[in-house]
């Protein structure tokens, strides 16, 4: 049985976790305001305004408080010469070996918000399908691509 993975990804990507959940869940809030509207104009049921008051208040709550941070807790990858492990989720949790041979490119993705926080994600790319180890610092996500690159190409020599 295979020890799990013990690096984390950066601590500051819960910040810019629940700066990307406020900006979904302000969305729920304007459809709030648009319910508030229409209630004064079209005297809709009040009762309308208040499931939508909760239902936009406890998604504030879990989406930007509770879940970044336990999303950061959950989050665990190691690299290996011949795989990448990658250990993810809340309530399911998901293990992934991504083998060095399947391997086929790696990249890095850094969008405005990860980019605010020096932040980047590592995604690698078999043929299958793409995986992400998300929120590095960014020179740790550079050379983990890097490296993982390396590796790719030694599993390849090696057939």
């Amino acid at each position: 049985m295979r020890k799990p993975p013990i690096n984390t990804i950066a601590l500051e990507v819960i910040k810019a976790w629940k700066i990307m959940a406020a900006i979904y869940v302000s969305v729920l809030w304007i459809l709030t305001a648009f319910i508030i509207v229409l209630y004064v104009i079209f005297q809709i049921p009040y009762w309308l305004i208040i499931v939508f008051m909760v239902i936009s208040g406890l998604s504030t709550y879990l989406f930007v408080f509770l879940l970044p941070t336990l999303r950061w807790r959950r989050w665990r990858y190691e690299i290996y010469d011949q795989e990448v492990y990658i250990q993810h989720g809340i309530l399911i949790m998901s293990r992934t070996l991504v083998p060095m041979i399947r391997v086929q490119h790696v990249d890095t993705k850094q969008g405005p918000i990860l980019k605010r926080f020096n932040l980047a994600s590592v995604m690698i790319s078999t043929a299958a399908t793409t995986h992400e180890i998300p929120a590095l610092q960014e020179h740790d996500a550079s050379e983990l691509r890097d490296r993982i690159s390396t590796l790719a190409r030694v599993s390849e020599d090696d057939i």
